[in-house]
């Protein structure tokens, strides 16, 4: 059975918190007409996935900023819309990584979460 989640075909850490959302992209030419009547030209509908790991080790980090680096990547994912695991192309939003703790003796440092989105290309 595939993981949770995956980036470009590799199992990652299950995030702690995940967020499935669904974007729809409308044309310049949408928006309400002389009447007030809302009209929409729709282009396509996107993904983007809210992720939110809790702590993770300087590994476990390292991995997954390292599978973001891309400018567009894979990512498999439970998707609502259809029921099942889907993969489809992402590209990462800002990263965020609040450090747990920092061990003057060690040179050690924890990490106490990571943040990022996944927008659909």
């Amino acid at each position: 059975m595939a993981s949770y989640l995956q980036i470009n075909g590799v199992s990652v850490k299950a995030p702690k918190e995940f967020s499935y959302g669904l974007q729809t992209i409308d044309s310049d030419n949408s928006g309400r007409n002389a009447k007030g009547k809302m009209v929409r030209d729709v282009i396509t509908e996107k993904v983007k996935l809210e992720c939110t790991w809790g702590p993770l080790s300087m590994a476990e980090i390292a991995s997954i900023l390292s599978r973001v680096d891309a400018s567009f990547f894979s990512v498999t994912y439970p998707d609502a819309k259809t029921g099942s695991m889907t993969t489809k192309t992402f590209y990462v939003g800002d990263r965020s990584a609040p450090s747990y703790s920092w061990n003057d003796a060690f040179k050690a440092i924890e990490w106490s979460g990571l943040s990022m989105n996944f927008i659909e290309q």
